[in-house]
């Protein structure tokens, strides 16, 4: 892959297997939905019965979101298309975040709770390893030949509104891990203290980190990170929607836990990501090159 044209995919083997791959990681999220406590509630997961009002908000992102993403991105990858790696790169931060946090974020040592989850491990595996490949291969045969065209007022508006919502976003989390360490509990946390940490721990050491560093390529090195800039923001957009949707569940279902601070944080996050995404995608511009097939 040293060609890394508008027109690159890789080799044939390649374009192939991560396409297939991609289609079955769709298919398997269609499954994983239909199975967990959106439809069927075959999937019983080892953790407060409360919690389930954020796993459906999460499964219908995967239904109606995510598996269209991965299956449309096959199938495009499949026929050469160049939307594919748009598509695709949108997608494996994501589901390393959730094939993490639904294999390990279980009360599994609490005699609380009893679930059978760990009998779909191995889809949970297929999805984080296929999260892996479909991530070096989108970076790998991304177009390199871009153009940043920031204007710096708009750019410094944009940051500001950005790095600000993330810092709030980052002091509810620190505020409720301190509230921990000082009396031994706060809000949701004596239900499940391990979706707690798992939660805390992924948003102030990756999610958040991830946004400001996105803002900070966006202003030291646009064009050189683009692949990297276009992944952190399918990342932003995907896990913001799925969120938004947890919350929405949380206030509909009256879940005891919800509230409305958070919601509202999120929504106004939700709004400036999704601008964002369309801001980020409109500033560059592919360099003249061979047409894309």
């Amino acid at each position: 892959m040293n060609n890394h044209s508008y027109n690159d995919f890789g080799t044939d083997f390649e374009r192939i297997f991560i396409g297939l791959v991609a289609i079955l990681a769709g298919v398997i999220l269609i499954y994983l939905a239909v199975m967990g406590p959106l439809i069927t509630g075959t999937i019983k997961y080892k953790t407060a019965e409360d919690i389930n009002n954020q796993l459906i908000g999460q499964d219908l992102v995967n239904l109606v979101v995510l598996a269209s993403i991965l299956i449309a991105g096959g199938v495009l990858l499949l026929r050469r298309k160049s939307t594919a790696k748009y598509l695709l790169l949108a997608t494996p931060l994501f589901l390393i975040y959730y094939a993490i946090s639904y294999t390990i974020g279980w009360e599994w040592s609490s005699p609380r709770y009893s679930g059978n989850n760990e009998r779909y491990f191995f889809y949970f595996l297929f999805i984080l390893i296929a999260a892996l490949l479909i991530m070096l291969y989108c970076l790998s045969v991304f177009p390199k030949n871009v153009a940043s065209t920031f204007k710096k007022k708009s750019l410094l508006i944009y940051s500001i509104l950005f790095v600000l919502f993330l810092l709030v976003f980052a002091g509810m989390w620190i505020k409720e891990v301190i509230e921990v360490i000082k009396t031994g509990t706060t809000r949701g946390y004596d239900l499940a203290p391990t979706a707690f940490w798992l939660v805390r721990v992924f948003d102030l050491g990756f999610s958040i980190p991830l946004g400001l560093l996105s803002v900070y390529l966006l202003w030291t090195r646009a064009a050189r990170a683009y692949p990297l800039i276009y992944m952190f923001y399918g990342f932003f957009f995907t896990q913001i929607l799925a969120v938004n949707a947890m919350g929405w569940m949380m206030f509909i279902r009256h879940d005891p836990a919800f509230a409305l601070r958070d919601l509202v944080v999120f929504s106004i996050l939700a709004l400036i990501i999704i601008f964002g995404f369309v801001y980020v995608h409109r500033n560059y511009k592919l360099k003249p090159g061979p047409a894309d097939i």
